[in-house]
């Protein structure tokens, strides 16, 4: 066995079933677009159905679905002659994926869903089957050829029909005006969602943070090192918009370039002016790009106004994992 033989194979398969996913985005048309809309205005759940390769194929779709703002879920054909079909209900949208259209399972589930006045989509390979013809809306899976030396194993056409389920998933996706922050509420964990998330839900609020006038006392600036015990202190005006900041560094050259004098002094002739700031809703890898570029370990987050709503620390983003 070649090296060379077994790349060619390999080669042969991602040809053979990119080939297969480009004829059926040419074919795409008004059955695609009504499809997209069952969808779109679905009131209910989408209900994602198929069994063997079309079954897992269904659930990732499902997932997939899910995970972009359309509430979606997977019904195993055969449960759902046992007693799921009790999951179904009016103002649900059905999705059946079955490549040759006949299987009876699935033919059972589309035909409960007709009852219930359930809008039907299929994904099929034969869109003239009973499961085709059935159907409120067929979306062509059709294949020249499956992928594997026998062209017998779903490989083409199971490509194909993930391909589809993912272009009315991303789809209806674009439609809700999806965006980063709503994407990131959905992928709470994980790299994903730690690249996501944002400011607001690492933060410490402002309630937690000291905040001084410009004309506070020395002792006043100990008090509220101590209190808050972040190592930073805010100094804010009487609309709390953020002035400057002190933080431990700030006091310990007061205290060494003053010495008693020091003592006698006002925050506002010790504070650091214009301190960098971040708004709630910037995603928490802006924060480390502006801590590491200003070599800093925290930012305090404000408004567009600049008033004083919390304080994001590299040790929150450390405990969130965010890195």
């Amino acid at each position: 066995m070649q090296k060379d033989d077994v790349i060619e194979w390999g080669r042969s398969v991602l040809n053979t079933e990119s080939e297969a996913v480009k004829i059926a985005a040419e074919r795409l048309g008004d059955s695609f677009f009504h499809a997209f809309e069952d969808l779109f205005y679905c009131k209910g759940k989408v209900i994602l159905t198929g069994l063997g390769k079309s079954g897992h194929i269904a659930q990732k779709i499902a997932s997939t679905m899910s995970s972009t703002g359309t509430p979606s879920f997977f019904i195993h054909p055969s449960e759902a002659l046992h007693g799921d079909f009790g999951m179904m209900t009016p103002g649900d949208c059905l999705l059946a994926l079955s490549f040759g259209g006949e299987t009876r399972e699935i033919l059972a589930v589309a035909k409960f869903a007709k009852e219930l006045r359930i809008p039907v989509i299929v994904i099929t390979g034969k869109p003239l089957s009973s499961l085709g013809r059935l159907a409120d809306h067929t979306i062509n899976g059709g294949i020249l050829m499956e992928a594997d030396s026998l062209g017998l194993a779903p490989t083409s056409s199971s490509t194909v029909a993930l391909a589809l389920g993912d272009a009315l998933a991303v789809a209806t996706m674009k439609a809700r005006g999806m965006t980063p922050e709503k994407f990131a509420r959905l992928h709470p964990g994980g790299s994903l969602g730690r690249d996501l998330a944002q400011i607001v839900d690492l933060m410490r609020p402002s309630h937690e943070i000291s905040a001084l006038f410009e004309d506070a006392r020395f002792e006043d600036l100990i008090d509220g090192m101590t209190r808050s015990n972040f190592g930073i202190v805010a100094v804010i005006d009487k609309q709390r918009r953020v002035l400057g900041c002190i933080s431990d560094g700030d006091l310990r050259r007061s205290l060494r370039n003053y010495g008693a004098l020091a003592l006698e002094m006002t925050v506002e002739a010790i504070m650091s002016k214009a301190p960098k700031v971040i708004e709630p809703k910037s995603r928490a890898i802006e924060a480390i790009s502006i801590m590491e570029q200003h070599k800093i370990t925290a930012l305090f987050v404000c408004s567009e106004g600049g008033e004083l709503l919390g304080l994001v620390r590299l040790h929150d983003l450390i405990s969130a994992k965010i890195i």
